[in-house]
């Protein structure tokens, strides 16, 4: 079982940056890769971003490229998402997933 925590969300205006992260403790040796998701509310949970453990190979949603970044620091445990350029329809809380576990997710809303 791994435990993810994540942090760094908040209010933005749009064209905004934010950057959160995801700890990741536990059972981290099992990690083959990390993601975020996203869900605002009466909505589905989309796919936003993946990142695997042992290189540099990134996947984001259509809706993100260009704007987001996932990183990683294996040393640290932590996985990243650098946000630019934020849009209101950004806003949503943003969970990690990884191995089927689950963080509590953080807010991030974007106002016009």
């Amino acid at each position: 079982q791994v435990q993810l925590v994540e942090s760094g969300g908040g209010l933005v205006q749009a064209g905004g940056s934010l950057r959160l992260s995801c700890v990741a403790s536990g059972r981290t040796f099992n990690i083959y890769a990390m993601n975020w998701f996203r869900q605002a509310p009466g909505k589905e949970r989309e796919f936003v971003a993946r990142i695997f453990w042992s290189g540099m190979s990134t996947h984001y949603a259509d809706s993100v490229k260009g704007r987001f970044t996932i990183s990683r620091d294996n040393a640290k445990n932590t996985v990243y998402l650098q946000m630019n350029g934020l849009k209101p329809e950004d806003t949503a809380v943003y969970y990690c997933n990884s191995n089927k576990s689950w963080g509590q997710g953080t807010q991030v809303t974007v106002s016009s």
